[in-house]
């Protein structure tokens, strides 16, 4: 059996990257202690979640083909010669879910924040060198959410469940998260944009509503990823773009050596963001809760930047392995869990021969219905989708699927994958 030969690996990478990630594991335990001792210790289990990322997916791959767990690259003339490991999410997975695991001494130990506690520097300003303990019950049920995503994803991957079922799913492995939510008394108000606070005030008690809110959440993020898949590293890149961002959204909210500003003037808005120092604490200005819950959110998000980026090497044009619904499921969560537990949730056909790729597209095996027809034709007058009517009677009979990667094949034109994927990720 023929097999694409995996990427190469330089051996550099691994013997440069192990002391680097040795020293941020073990640098809360060095004078000085840093504010942020714990933060170290995950900047460095991200190092080695991306190198057990990066050598693991071709090791383990030959592995999922053996026990039939492959499938074909359907854009590409090898398809049906060349099996393409499958169903390798579940690799990341394990890797950023033990990696998460071991890291709870470092955040709750109490040897760890006993010395933390002896050798900081209380003058530096505003510091958490540890989280309340109360958080290890949230940090636990969180784990427990993304164990059970990884769970339905790799049954969604073996069982190929239909898309009428597959979206309710994400909702049960949000539950623990949910139980240990209302346990703990978590808060169900909601901040009310600024054009609507003369009519409702700044914050509504949803009460019961936003329990619905928060499952419904997990169910988008987890199936935003889903509904990507058709290109190579679509989904994963996906996931990384998003995972940075909200890393840099909350190192805003840290406790940084010297306050800085960003100059919005510059693009065309009249007033600038100040951030202070330590003492502010950056945009939380002085509010150790807030510097807690973006501690949290990065403690989730860094390694899963690096166990993406681990992946994304081998899941790239043209792909060596894929990620299956495993990884869209645990990804997918991993925003739910940031989004909810650190309350910013509001802030998250192919032709063989030319080997050109066309809009998808859905056959009607009956007549849509009123509704449906309208809301077909008023998204192909804003050029959302293309349709395929009867000659004589006008009924619709097919239309484009409704992604986003259909969208810019109807924009652009037909073209190949490696150009669509371009025009995706500079979106």
């Amino acid at each position: 059996m023929h097999t694409l030969p995996p990427r190469p690996l330089p051996r550099v990478l691994l013997l440069g990257l192990v002391p680097v990630a040795a020293w941020f594991v073990v640098r809360p335990l060095l004078d000085p202690v840093p504010p942020l001792p714990a933060l170290y210790t995950s900047v460095g289990f991200s190092i080695v979640a991306f190198l057990a990322t990066i050598y693991l997916v071709p090791a383990l791959g030959p592995t999922f083909v053996k026990a039939g767990l492959k499938g074909g690259d359907l854009l590409k003339p090898y398809r049906h010669d060349i099996p393409i490991p499958e169903s390798q999410g579940l690799v990341c997975a394990s890797v950023y879910i033990l990696l998460l695991m071991l890291f709870i001494p470092f955040a709750f130990s109490n040897f760890i924040m006993n010395f933390a506690n002896q050798k900081v520097n209380q003058s530096e300003g505003l510091s958490v060198v540890q989280f309340p303990h109360y958080q290890l019950s949230v940090y636990l049920s969180s784990l427990l959410s993304l164990l059970i995503a990884t769970i339905l994803g790799f049954l969604d991957d073996v069982f190929d469940i239909r898309w009428r079922h597959k979206l309710p799913i994400p909702i049960i492995a949000s539950i623990p998260l949910l139980m240990v939510y209302y346990a703990e008394r978590g808060n169900t108000h909601v901040v009310v944009p600024l054009p609507l606070r003369f009519i409702f005030g700044t914050l509504v008690n949803l009460g019961p509503l936003y329990y619905i809110y928060m499952s419904l959440l997990s169910t988008f993020a987890t199936n935003s990823f889903n509904i990507l898949a058709g290109i190579n590293g679509s989904e994963v890149s996906q996931a990384l773009i998003i995972a940075i961002s909200v890393i840099l959204n909350d190192l805003l909210y840290l406790p940084w050596p010297m306050g800085f500003r960003i100059p919005l003037h510059l693009l065309g808005n009249k007033s600038e963001v100040e951030f202070g120092g330590v003492w502010s604490a950056g945009m939380a200005y002085g509010s150790r809760e807030l510097v807690e819950r973006h501690l949290f959110s990065l403690y989730f998000m860094m390694p899963l930047v690096a166990v993406c980026t681990g992946f994304l090497y081998h899941n790239w044009y043209p792909a060596r392995a894929f990620p299956g619904d495993t990884l869209c499921y645990v990804t997918g969560m991993a925003f739910a869990v940031v989004g909810i537990q650190a309350h910013f949730s509001k802030t998250l056909l192919y032709d063989a021969d030319s080997n050109t790729l066309y809009p998808s597209t859905t056959d009607f095996a009956k007549t849509p219905s009123w509704l449906t027809t309208l809301t077909l034709r008023t998204m192909a007058t804003l050029g959302l989708t293309q349709l395929t009517v009867h000659p004589t009677t006008g009924v619709i009979l097919k239309c484009t699927n409704l992604t986003i990667l259909n969208f810019f094949l109807i924009r652009l034109g037909p073209m190949g994958e490696k150009r669509l994927r371009e025009a995706f990720l500079r979106l």
